[in-house]
């Protein structure tokens, strides 16, 4: 009886399991490749996020000073309620301040309109070496776009009114002011006066 040559199973299935173990490494770099690259425009987003906010809040901050100035003529606040005032100082500077302690800087800052702020932003640290070819000297850039919103109304009297007149009451969302200039009670927070969000 002729014996059957002995086949070494375990020889056959190295092969194999090499194939295996180095297809799942790659795919873990792969991963781990979409995963820094998703980071990083995570990271240059936030920076662009909070640089259109700040940009934005600084000129609330200024427009909510111009009206505490002429908060005597009340035939003046539409303007400035509407962001129609000339003379303001240019905000992108705190857009860079912000994207710079979020690791990025402003390649551009733009007021498109009175109440509008676009930003845009690139990532200071690159995604970094990877399995993907160039990834290494490719950096995330991201936008955004904050705006400005009036949150009070108030009504003339009818005929107008003239500085040193009777004071409209101004309303904010839910909270009134009566405002007489020989008592002025505590004025309204820039806040309250303005909302600053991220366009949708």
């Amino acid at each position: 009886m002729t014996s059957q040559p002995h086949r070494n199973d375990a020889g056959q299935a190295f092969p194999i399991y090499i194939t295996v173990v180095a297809g799942l490494l790659f795919l873990a770099f792969a991963y781990l490749a979409v995963g820094q690259a998703a980071a990083n425009r995570n990271g240059a987003q936030t920076a662009a996020d909070a640089a259109a906010l700040a940009a934005a809040q600084e000129t609330r901050d200024q427009l909510a000073g111009e009206w505490a100035e002429n908060v005597g003529d009340p035939t003046s606040w539409d303007t400035i309620f509407d962001g129609a005032v000339t003379g303001l100082d240019d905000s992108c500077w705190r857009a860079d301040q912000l994207a710079a302690e979020n690791e990025a800087h402003v390649d551009d800052c733009t007021m498109d309109g009175p109440l509008r702020y676009s930003v845009e932003v690139t990532s200071d640290e690159p995604v970094g070496d990877s399995i993907v070819p160039g990834t290494e000297d490719r950096y995330a850039q991201a936008s955004a776009v904050a705006v400005i919103e009036s949150n009070c109304t108030f009504e003339l009297p009818e005929g107008g009114a003239e500085a040193g007149d009777v004071l409209p009451r101004l309303t904010c969302k839910e909270r009134s002011w009566d405002l007489d200039l020989d008592d002025l009670p505590e004025l309204p927070e820039p806040q309250e006066l303005f909302d600053v969000h991220l366009a949708d």
